[in-house]
């Protein structure tokens, strides 16, 4: 994988419960510059949970582990008291059961009364990924009972099936190290000032497979392939000569300059919906030539209308 400003990462589930609190949820309004920012960290056993909390607690943020959704008002609560001193909460939820969702929703709805600025940040692994991680430190996955690993990673798919729907930001891991994740979410959340949006291009070879965090995918097989011109076919999309025999196609220019137009109103639509994350995912055959040239003046058209872009070439160098 080759990334321009990056992507995922892979993490055993050691997820264990660390904090709790007996404190009790006043309903009680508290003053609006007090309310601290919330990110809620959820996804699959085995994902990068615990990596991806471990690297907003050393960007500042205030990290409990495995805290229990019902508890997550109560959490907020304490910080809007502590007279700014927990100013951004990153809460790690586990699923266990039916009723944690039933638990989660009443505590997101009471949060969207007390007006907290909330996140979702969901991470995600294939089967084959996740079964590795979990042989690989010769642990059960905590759904399995007495079935196999596999069995587990299901029913987990299963009942995060919701949440993972409900989540601003998702983070497939599944071909990521620690680093790569790191970087991603440093990405996204670095820095003193929260953009109105952030939006990461990704280019990719339909032929190793869809990317499963994309919430758009456009396709480039309808322009030639330089990979059968021979002079090109060694170089990929970023060389400007691949780039101009790209958009010198009939029809690429064209699709540039409409595409960037249906984001702009896509774009709209995600801030007035309090969506900040987009994964743009462009794909050509090999995602080498076609669909890195047009990510590449995607995330430029991107960039230069306010939206924080981060360009990823996941498939380019695997061929």
């Amino acid at each position: 994988m080759n990334v321009n400003k990056h992507h995922e990462q892979q993490d055993q589930g050691g997820d264990e419960a660390q904090v709790s609190t007996g404190a009790t949820t006043e309903p009680a309004g508290m003053p609006d510059s007090a309310i601290p920012e919330l990110v809620i960290i959820s996804g699959m056993s085995g994902a990068g949970r615990s990596t991806a909390a471990k690297c907003l607690e050393d960007l500042g943020w205030f990290v409990v582990d495995n805290l229990p959704p019902a508890l997550i008002p109560t959490m907020v609560e304490l910080g809007a008291r502590s007279q700014g001193n927990v100013a951004r909460i990153a809460v790690v939820v586990d699923v266990r059961g039916r009723r944690f969702f039933d638990n989660l929703r009443e505590s997101l709805a009471d949060l969207d009364q007390r007006g907290v600025t909330r996140r979702i940040v969901f991470l995600e692994s294939s089967d084959d990924a996740l079964v590795r991680r979990f042989e690989s430190v010769r642990r059960p996955h905590p759904l399995q009972g007495d079935g196999r690993i596999v069995d587990g990673i299901a029913a987990e798919r299963e009942l995060l099936r919701e949440l993972r729907g409900d989540a601003d930001l998702v983070i497939d891991t599944s071909s990521l190290n620690v680093h790569e994740l790191r970087a991603k979410m440093d990405a996204q959340f670095a820095g003193e000032e929260e953009p109105e949006l952030r939006a990461t291009v990704m280019s990719f070879g339909f032929k190793y497979g869809l990317p499963v965090d994309a919430d758009l995918v456009a396709d480039m097989r309808f322009l030639p392939n330089p990979h059968w011109v021979p002079e090109l076919r060694p170089f990929t999309g970023l060389n400007e000569e691949v780039s101009a025999y790209v958009f010198n196609q009939p029809g690429a220019k064209e699709f540039l300059d409409r595409y960037a137009e249906l984001l702009r109103l896509i774009a709209a639509g995600y801030r007035r919906e309090g969506k900040r994350y987009v994964t743009v995912a462009i794909g050509c055959t090999g995602g080498k030539h076609r669909s890195v040239a047009m990510s590449e003046k995607l995330a430029a058209r991107l960039a230069a209308e306010g939206v924080e872009t981060v360009v990823v070439h996941r498939d380019m160098g695997r061929e």
